[in-house]
């Protein structure tokens, strides 16, 4: 069976299978629960930073958490089109 990897943004890519969810910053930054993960991510150090630009979402995979400038919009095209790379 062919990997398939969806590009986030500045030269990473996640494979597809490691994905948990991914999620818009705007609307699930807002509750006490996404914090402490990001929070909790950050001080593991399992943040990984795919942009230096503003974030637009965060993408929770098995062990880590990706930060993208894309909108999740755009990524989930990406995906249905074979992830973009």
């Amino acid at each position: 069976m062919k990997t398939v990897y969806l590009h986030i943004g500045n030269n990473y890519s996640v494979d597809v299978r490691e994905i948990i969810g991914i999620f818009d910053m705007d609307n699930t930054t807002v509750t006490s629960y996404t914090k402490k993960l990001l929070d909790m991510a950050e001080k593991n150090k399992k943040i990984f930073l795919a942009t230096y630009e503003l974030p637009k979402t965060f993408i929770l995979t098995n062990d880590k958490v990706y930060i993208s400038q894309l909108s999740a919009g755009t990524l989930k095209k990406r995906l249905k089109n074979g992830g973009g790379l």
